[in-house]
């Protein structure tokens, strides 16, 4: 569980936020609406019951989608596009992507999710060649 505050941001910089408190468990979801949300292989998300969050800066450039009838719900920054933290309004769950955090967390992902949706070419990934910058 992370403690303390842990700071983050949207790709401008435009929105800026800071988590208080720790995380209770961090999800790599492989579901169809979180590949969507992402553009990858899954979403990493981190989710806290009792963590709270204050917007530092754009708050008001924070777009919210919920698609109906369901609990999927995302945040993300109007200029860029950025995924950002969002609390469910009938839990009260804070969710935070974790590519949104600007500092260390020091919980690992807990599970991969939704494994049974994982789409068909995200298997052995292992076995793909590792480069450490852009292919040349």
């Amino acid at each position: 569980m992370t403690k303390g505050k842990t700071p983050g941001s949207c790709l401008c910089g435009a929105v800026k936020f800071e988590i208080s408190g720790g995380f209770d468990a961090f999800f790599l979801c492989h579901c169809s609406r979180c590949r969507k949300n992402s553009g990858s292989a899954h979403g990493a998300n981190l989710f806290a019951t009792s963590a709270t969050i204050d917007w530092l800066s754009g708050e008001e450039a924070v777009t919210a989608f919920r698609l109906p009838a369901t609990r999927h719900e995302r945040s993300f920054c109007r200029t860029c596009g950025s995924a950002l933290p969002v609390v469910q309004t009938d839990s009260g769950l804070l969710v935070v992507p974790a590519g949104s955090l600007d500092g260390p967390v020091d919980i690992r992902p807990t599970a991969h999710i939704c494994c049974a949706s994982r789409a068909e070419w995200d298997a052995d990934l292992i076995n793909v060649a590792h480069m450490d910058g852009l292919p040349g």
